[in-house]
């Protein structure tokens, strides 16, 4: 069944030049593609809607405003099973966790600022890509 599925390239992920990397091991994914792709500097707004399950938790605001220290990549990608693929390519938030061969196994060196988000379920997605591609039919 083919899927849609929102991955942000983290702040982070931009500052260390890891954009190409990264994308590199989405686009090998025999049958995933992007179909969309934006560099941009996320406001409170979109950030405030994206993560508003965390609103009042202690690491809602260094988040937000981490999100906000520079520009990130948002990308949308279409596959088979492309949700449950993308947290499996992306591996646990901690990267001490993460195994090998992750994007945070190889690359993510502490929690908060973790190089990637892809979205955890299909109405994830679907909420997300409304927030940040709201054209998106």
């Amino acid at each position: 069944m083919s899927q849609r599925t929102l991955v942000l390239l983290k702040p982070d992920a931009v500052r260390r030049g890891l954009i190409g990397e990264i994308i590199g091991r989405i686009e090998a994914k025999d049958g995933w593609t992007i179909s969309a792709l934006e560099l941009r500097t996320l406001d409170r707004e979109i950030l405030e809607l994206h993560y508003a399950e965390h609103v009042g938790r202690p690491f809602y605001e260094p988040l937000v405003e981490f999100m906000q220290s520079g520009p990130v990549v948002v990308l949308v990608v279409e596959g088979e099973r492309v949700i449950e693929g993308l947290r499996a390519l992306a591996g646990p938030t901690d990267p001490i966790a993460a195994a090998p061969g992750s994007i945070r196994g190889d690359f993510g060196t502490i929690v908060r600022e973790n190089l990637i988000h892809a979205s955890d379920s299909e109405e994830s997605a679907i909420r997300e890509l409304k927030i940040f591609f709201p054209g998106l039919s």
